[in-house]
């Protein structure tokens, strides 16, 4: 029997909690469900107000894995969709996930969280940038970690702030709030710094995706600004052999890095960081998420009242 629950109000039926979904650790689903519960206060806030894209991974990464935009069948109807711009379907919507029993029946489906760097109420207009280090062997999160200390300079040299997060996977990403413009006047901006980086440290920077650039460098993709593109959420868990977390780190952590390792944080790692550190990328929370966030709870409860 799938048992049922009740999460603020909401009744979910959550299933198959002791499945192992990754092999290395042995972590069950059920305690991927208790992950989410207790990064919820900050995790929402970068979900809020932003559709998602789900990269879903019910039988671990050695299952089937794959790629989602529209609503799952079955999603309840009291979990917010909203209309989005799509050359491939006029009509689309996709998920908000808004608030915790939002979350808790997300996270049911085992899910990457994806989010684009516009807000619903404003499609394909930017607030934030991001840049996605990927480093191809042999390089490392270390060498990641060295480009991201000089686009840390270059973009504060625009009044830009930049804040980091591991990728959760080899690498690491880098964000900066900026204020709402176009996403291909953001993108254009992106690639001109991803060039820029590559002038100035040719032995250690591509901006071309082409594989055969990228042996022993890192790949500053900036590719992710375009208004069709998402990136991992902060602290969402990835579709990899361990349970690893899309996880914000310090500047001291990013100029201390000598080995790979040091930038591996697993779920059983979160709690206590979050305890210590907060949100590291508060900072890039839109105060027009939240406000559009609210209106959109205010009609919802209006409709349902």
């Amino acid at each position: 029997m799938t048992p049922i629950t009740e999460v603020e109000g909401r009744r979910l039926a959550l299933s198959n909690l002791d499945k192992v979904i990754h092999p290395a650790t042995g972590t069950t689903k059920g305690e991927i469900l208790h992950y989410y519960a207790t990064v919820a206060d900050v995790l929402l806030p970068h979900l809020r107000g932003r559709p998602l894209s789900f990269l879903r991974y019910p039988d671990g990464p050695d299952g089937q894995v794959f790629f989602t935009k529209n609503p799952p069948p079955g999603t309840p109807d009291w979990v917010s969709t909203v209309p989005v711009p799509r050359t491939d379907d006029p009509g689309a919507r996709q998920v908000m996930v808004e608030d915790l029993p939002s979350l808790m029946w997300a996270a049911n489906l085992v899910v990457e969280f994806h989010t684009p760097q516009w807000l619903a109420d404003t499609p394909a207009v930017a607030d934030r940038l991001v840049f996605d280090l990927d480093p191809g062997a042999p390089a490392t999160v270390v060498d990641c970690c060295r480009v991201a200390l000089w686009l840390r300079e270059r973009l504060a040299a625009d009044g830009l702030d930049a804040y980091a997060k591991t990728s959760g996977a080899k690498g690491l990403h880098l964000y900066a709030a900026v204020e709402p413009m176009p996403s291909d006047e953001v993108s254009a901006y992106a690639k001109h710094l991803a060039q820029e980086a590559e002038a100035e440290l040719p032995k250690l920077v591509v901006h071309r995706m082409a594989k055969a650039l990228r042996p022993g460098k890192v790949f500053v993709d900036h590719s992710q600004n375009a208004a069709a593109k998402t990136t991992a959420a902060p602290y969402t868990l990835r579709a990899r052999e361990q349970p690893a977390v899309s996880a914000p780190v310090t500047w001291e952590e990013v100029e201390a890095c000598g080995s790979p390792g040091q930038l591996v944080f697993l779920l059983g790692d979160m709690a206590a960081r979050v305890q210590r550190y907060g949100d590291l990328l508060a900072p890039l929370y839109s105060k027009s998420a939240e406000d559009s966030s609210g209106a959109r709870s205010g009609r919802r409860r209006s409709q349902e009242g």
